[in-house]
């Protein structure tokens, strides 16, 4: 997702969301279900039963923004069997899922952490 913010986290709420509701709806999830400030700049991700659709709500440091998306043909391969109802995202793991990849599948070199050459 090409966005104008940087943010300092990426949370995915794992349960379908009524696409019915708005900023306020959604800030109202972010606080309560997911136990987090919908003021901190990171991005929350929601997505509908039929998984063609998301909505994304994010602080600006003026006001929030909601970012949407459907698909036409195709549906979101969505992390139903990871455990927790709130998953926090890298952002490889956002751009594979808007790319319509399995993030439970994708895994990356894991970083190798070294204090000296031998």
């Amino acid at each position: 997702m090409k966005m104008f913010i940087e943010p300092p986290a990426i949370y995915l709420h794992k349960a379908p969301v009524d696409f019915r509701k708005s900023i306020n709806g959604f800030s109202a999830i972010v606080e309560s279900e997911m136990a987090l400030s919908p003021f901190s700049g990171a991005l929350f991700i929601f997505c509908n039963r039929q998984r063609d659709k998301l909505k994304v709500l994010y602080w600006d440091k003026t006001g929030f923004c909601l970012w949407y998306k459907r698909l036409e043909k195709a549906k979101f391969k969505w992390p139903r069997k990871m455990p927790g109802s709130t998953i926090t995202l890298t952002e490889q793991q956002w751009a594979w899922l808007l790319d319509g990849l399995d993030i439970t599948l994708m895994k990356g070199h894991q970083p190798l952490h070294f204090s000296a050459i031998t």
